[in-house]
């Protein structure tokens, strides 16, 4: 079995700031961390692959940097780590990065099933996962909470959807999972030492370019455009906001001037 899970780096999201000008994430703004999402991706991956045998591929796409997080992947339990770099895939929108990811596995190829994380904290959007295995002509499950049965030719999983499906489907195949699907494992200090020695592969569009059209890649392949970025305002409607650790005591202070506390 050949498992491939299709990992990002994110910025933290409590810390990092947007650029209003582009309308992007400021991404040296926060430090950097495997999307939350993706590790319960991984764990689903290398439980798989102790129930049957076989192998686990990450691949990520993204800056030199994200290096790190493939490292992460491989301390976590994947066999191998494929980095998509180049400056002709930045930029891309969800269209743009689903093809690149799906032109990867293309040339990866013998693979039985992907695995992603339901969406990236980052964007929100959900759209990555079902939007691969369309350029994949393969069948996808979105939002799996758990993974009921699993053979080398099919797979039964639970779909939270508000309601619960229970679904079967053919592999080759592809699913998104939620964080109810498993509590990833943590990576010991031997994982982490031996994953700090592993290989990561590094692809341009150079890689791609046998299965790919380059102009569908990076910004030049992107279809959404952001006009400009709001944040909304807090003044207004007679509201008080409270941050900062003092903020419960600023709060009694104020219902007691306001008599509202005896």
């Amino acid at each position: 079995m050949h498992v491939v899970v299709l990992v990002k780096q994110v910025p933290d999201i409590e810390k990092v700031r947007f650029d209003f000008e582009t309308g992007r994430i400021d991404r040296s703004s926060a430090p950097a961390e495997t999307n939350p999402f993706d590790l319960n991706a991984l764990e689903a991956a290398v439980q798989i692959k102790e129930e049957l045998g076989g192998t686990v591929t990450a691949i990520s796409m993204g800056p030199p940097q994200a290096e790190s997080t493939l490292r992460d992947a491989i301390a976590r339990g994947a066999d191998r780590a494929i980095l998509l770099t180049d400056t002709r895939m930045a930029g891309a929108d969800t269209l743009a990065t689903s093809y690149t990811l799906a032109c990867a596995v293309k040339v990866l190829g013998g693979f039985d099933l992907v695995i992603c994380g339901e969406k990236t904290v980052d964007g929100d959007t959900g759209q990555v996962g079902p939007e691969v295995a369309e350029f994949l002509g393969i069948p996808h499950v979105a939002y799996v909470s758990e993974i009921r049965e699993v053979e080398r030719d099919r797979l039964v999983v639970v779909a939270d959807m508000g309601d619960k499906y229970l679904v079967e489907v053919r592999l080759p195949a592809l699913i998104t999972v939620t964080k109810d699907v498993n509590t990833p494992r943590l990576p010991t200090l031997r994982d982490r030492l031996r994953a700090r020695k592993a290989e990561i592969e590094v692809w341009d569009a150079d890689v791609l370019s046998k299965v790919c059209d380059p102009g569908r890649l990076g910004f030049e392949g992107s279809k959404a455009i952001v006009f400009r970025v709001v944040v909304p305002r807090r003044e207004g409607g007679g509201c008080v906001f409270l941050e900062g650790e003092d903020a419960v005591k600023r709060l009694v202070d104020i219902l007691e001037e306001r008599g509202f506390l005896c």
